[in-house]
């Protein structure tokens, strides 16, 4: 491959969704030690949307982001503390100036997959500071190849040192990444990376996919535990990466023992492939609507695959929970009418 893979572990940003955001400081402690343990590159920390994103519309965290990054800085020797910033969720003077004086290696500043312009502030701000900054392009399935192309070249002329394509709604299949990494490796001049979700059961292959075509960078959790249907289990990868002898930090047994660290502690649930995830994955919608569509489904009386697919017809990202609601009460109405007029028909 010409340069060693990068792991990053978001185990305690994604996997945060997976618990409403309920992890808490002796779980991190825990699981930071394990992760160190490992050898993963990035431990990367936080509430499930990052900086700043505590709040009652995507939810409340269990504690503060401060509190979170001093509990994982503590265990880290060698692997680096990592946070995701998005901007309209975090600030510079709030949120990112306080992570940096936790210990805070490196930032990757997020933005939707056709508003990279948008991290422009940060990631130069950031730069500027002599911190590393890696750009994220969220639900980059929305977005061709040539699109994407052009929204990473802005965050690499930012000075963003890589950037990641974030497989948000776990839509992608191989041959997608292959055109698609394939196609920002050729063109930049940075290092691109691959976050994958498993909404339809492909997260371990495209991951792999995504190393062979170029990305030199790849997103894992341990047991795959994130939103909706789970990430790219780290156990997995690992073990791919060992069976397949591709060169990277970290160690087999220690990612093995990571996962069953993270199992005993704080995963209630292994995340599984079930209709409304996959679901999700055909819609191309956001894998961390998941819970919120089962709750508008049991509140509305409505099939929790109808909203998701009427999500993905109106390309509904993250940050516009809102429209889950509007849906959910519009196919009850549709339904409604639709019962009326045949209780009407059935007297004529």
């Amino acid at each position: 491959m010409g340069v060693k893979l990068q792991i990053c572990d978001s185990t305690l940003r994604d996997g945060n969704h997976a618990v409403a955001h309920q992890l808490g400081r002796a779980d991190i402690s825990a699981y930071a030690r394990a992760a160190e343990t490992a050898g993963v590159d990035v431990l990367e920390v936080g509430h499930g949307n990052g900086l700043g994103a505590s709040s009652i519309q995507v939810g409340i965290a269990a504690i503060s982001d401060v509190e979170m990054l001093r509990a994982a800085k503590a265990e880290l020797r060698y692997s680096r503390l990592g946070v995701l910033s998005i901007p309209g969720f975090a600030s510079v003077e709030r949120d990112l100036k306080p992570a940096l004086d936790c210990g805070v290696d490196e930032v990757r500043v997020g933005a939707h997959c056709t508003e990279a312009d948008v991290t422009c502030q940060q990631v130069t701000m950031l730069r500027s500071m002599g911190v590393r900054v890696k750009g994220l392009l969220l639900m980059s399935h929305m977005a061709s190849a040539g699109k994407l192309v052009e929204q990473a070249g802005l965050m690499q002329d930012y000075g963003a040192e890589a950037v990641v394509l974030m497989d948000s709604a776990g839509a992608y299949t191989p041959e997608m990444v292959r055109e698609k990494v394939g196609e920002l490796v050729e063109k930049l001049d940075i290092a691109i990376g691959f976050h994958a979700h498993n909404n339809l059961g492909l997260s371990v292959i495209n991951s792999i996919t995504a190393i062979r075509a170029g990305a030199s960078i790849v997103d894992v959790t341990a047991r795959g535990f994130g939103a909706g249907a789970g990430n790219a289990p780290i156990e997995l990868v690992a073990a791919n990466l060992h069976v397949e002898q591709i060169e990277a930090r970290i160690q087999l047994f220690g990612a093995l023992d990571a996962a069953d660290t993270a199992e005993e502690r704080f995963v209630k649930h292994v995340p599984v492939n079930d209709s409304v995830t996959i679901a999700s994955g055909i819609a191309g919608v956001f894998s961390g609507f998941a819970a919120p569509v089962r709750r508008a489904s049991r509140r509305f009386g409505v099939d929790p695959r109808e909203i998701l697919l009427e999500l993905g017809r109106r390309r509904v990202v993250a940050g516009q929970e809102d429209t889950i609601i509007e849906v959910a009460m519009a196919l009850a109405a549709e339904r409604a009418s639709a019962d009326l007029t045949h209780a009407f028909a059935d007297r004529i």
